[in-house]
């Protein structure tokens, strides 16, 4: 998901979103363990750097509503 798409959600929204994309992650690395393969390895880096964005743009939020 690309930044600007994130920054146009709410805070509720980017709450679900970084739910919902701990999940998948966590469906990932286990499918990926149990089955020894997954079809797009890159899938796992993706979702971290999703959770990664949102949790940045959720705590800019943050800090936006106490200044003002």
């Amino acid at each position: 998901m690309k930044l600007q798409e994130i920054k146009e959600k709410t805070v509720d929204e980017l709450k679900d979103m970084i739910l919902n994309s701990k999940k998948e992650l966590f469906t990932l690395r286990m499918g990926h363990n149990k089955l020894k393969q997954l079809e797009n390895t890159a899938s796992i880096k993706n979702t971290k750097r999703d959770i990664a964005r949102a949790k940045t743009v959720l705590r800019q939020k943050e800090l936006n509503s106490v200044k003002g």
